[in-house]
């Protein structure tokens, strides 16, 4: 068996951010994949992120500031852009209790921000946002875009580039504690390979709640959904102006459904705009869509951006996957058990993690090796929280993600 500091288990954006993390450490680091690297049936490919720091939940705001500042680093360590800045707005019902949390985030965080109503929205983007006389909206200048594959491989990359080994199409199936050493884990595989290691990280993804429940017998309430990303085509003569580093933001929209979507990118004269939400799925056996494209998302488009953009139909579209808890909030914590803290586990990152990759995995680098996170109040993402109560941490406000039905 080779022998390794640590093995993490799932090379998405969150296994491959720890797997950085521990390399440029020191520390001997093997990431494993079930599928190939970069492939497109989890939650970690794609084109387009956003990362905002406008968050009804107070505890995020901070693990996103520093976010900002690692994905600057990374960059700069391997010499190309992943990250691109714009502005974030945020609107919904003057009195939609989320929203109202996301001013008071920014209140008590120290986020420059503006509430405008609609006239100083039109006026603030030059009539390419409307928005109801009852609506509010939310202006920040902590937005941007991040392009998730190529955020992965640079992560693998420079994971690489500092010593770690990293190997794909190996299905972990089996993960014990190893009783001859005196410590460690021995991660087994489908295809017969067996791998020591001192500690290991569980970055699973989509597939979270069966290795878990397999490795140690605790149901994680994690539950894959299969979402649909859309992207409109903006008209004629006013590309340009939905384009990023124009000044338009990436946005959210507080209404229901939850709506969001960033700046034209990726695909010239196209946006991207979808729901927040999706179809309960078998991360083994997806759908593949086609997935609904409701009425009110249609409607929201055309009535948001004045008929500048057709919404008739998305002119793409693409799949993706969501790993949902039911509060909405991660899981970083130790398995436990006759683990203790020899395994780590980062997952049910529920729609909204892939902008906080930096700091997750410097938090499960800090985990596995430490015995504790810096910095970070992880409280919220305790699996214990689902023993006091099935549906985890209590908010008072709306959730953000939607399960599809046609009434959308």
């Amino acid at each position: 068996m080779e022998e390794f500091d640590v093995i993490v288990v799932g090379a998405g954006v969150m296994g491959s951010s720890t797997a950085y993390q521990l390399a440029k450490r020191g520390r001997k680091t093997l990431l494993l994949e079930q599928f190939d690297f970069l492939h497109h049936r989890g939650s970690s490919h794609g084109e387009s992120r956003t990362i905002r720091a406008t968050y009804p939940e107070d505890y995020y705001c901070g693990m996103v500031k520093e976010s900002y500042q690692m994905w600057e680093e990374a960059q700069s360590e391997i010499g190309f852009r992943v990250f691109f800045k714009a502005q974030q707005f945020d609107m919904g019902p003057a009195d939609a209790k989320s929203l109202l949390s996301v001013i008071s985030t920014c209140q008590n965080k120290d986020v420059p921000h503006q509430v405008l109503n609609r006239q100083q929205v039109a006026e603030k983007f030059s009539g390419r946002i409307d928005i109801p006389d009852e609506w509010i909206g939310v202006s920040s200048e902590h937005g941007g875009v991040i392009k998730p594959t190529k955020a992965v491989s640079m992560f693998q990359t420079l994971a690489f580039k500092y010593g770690a080994f990293l190997k794909d199409n190996v299905e972990v199936n089996g993960i014990s504690k190893d009783g001859t050493k005196g410590g460690g884990v021995i991660v087994s595989t489908a295809g017969g390979e067996k791998f020591w290691g001192r500690k290991c990280v569980i970055t699973a993804g989509a597939w979270m709640k069966k290795l878990v429940k397999t490795v140690s017998g605790i149901e994680l309430p994690i539950q894959p959904l299969e979402t649909n990303v859309c992207y409109w085509r903006i008209k004629e003569g006013h590309e340009s102006k939905y384009a990023i580093g124009n000044d338009f933001p990436t946005f959210a929209s507080y209404g229901k459904p939850y709506i969001y979507g960033t700046p034209s990118l990726e695909y010239p004269g196209l946006i991207k705009v979808a729901v927040h939400g999706g179809y309960p799925c078998d991360p083994d056996k997806r759908p593949w869509g086609p997935g609904l494209i409701p009425d009110s998302l249609k409607q929201w488009i055309e009535e948001t951006f004045k008929g500048l953009v057709d919404s008739n139909a998305p002119a793409a579209t693409q799949l993706c996957v969501y790993s949902m808890t039911p509060d909405e909030d991660f899981v970083i914590d130790f398995l436990g058990g006759e683990f203790g803290k020899d395994v780590v586990i980062g997952g049910g990152f529920s729609g909204h993690g892939f902008k906080m990759a930096p700091v997750i995995g410097r938090i499960l680098g800090d985990l596995v090796l430490t015995g504790e996170a810096n910095g970070v109040e992880l409280k919220h993402f305790r699996i214990a929280r689902f023993q006091d109560n099935p549906g985890g941490n209590v908010k008072d406000f709306e959730d953000q993600v939607g399960l599809l039905t046609s009434s959308l």
